[in-house]
């Protein structure tokens, strides 16, 4: 069965690279441009696998992590960020796996996500 990842982030570029990368490795991906859609299509749906910027707008990563983990939908996370302390912050989330620092080395997110979902 093919593995689904949804990837959140406000900026295009990002979205579709990442989108293209992990489509290229077999993965189905869907894409969300705020947290209110990200947090729509997470309510309708079950993912294998989220990928969320922390900085977002309408609805923060913050926020989407927040309303995940109380309404028990436990999809495992990793989280994006370019600000530089975040750990403090989102260390109490028990659905996030890792945390790249933006601008990530996507080398690196692709090697995580394929061992992570493998």
């Amino acid at each position: 069965m093919t593995k689904e990842i949804l990837v959140v982030d406000d900026q295009p570029g990002i979205r579709m690279l990442l989108q293209e990368i992990f489509s290229d490795e077999g993965y189905s991906v869907s894409t969300a441009e705020t947290g209110k859609e990200a947090l729509d299509q997470l309510y309708a749906r079950s993912f294998d696998l989220l990928i969320l910027d922390y900085k977002l707008p309408i609805v923060d990563g913050s926020e989407v992590l927040k309303r995940l983990e109380r309404d028990q939908i436990s999809v495992p996370a990793i989280v994006m960020s370019g600000l530089d302390d975040i750990r403090k912050e989102i260390n109490g989330f028990s659905i996030v796996r890792k945390v790249f620092a933006k601008p990530f080395n996507i080398q690196e997110v692709s090697d995580f996500v394929k061992g992570f979902l493998e």
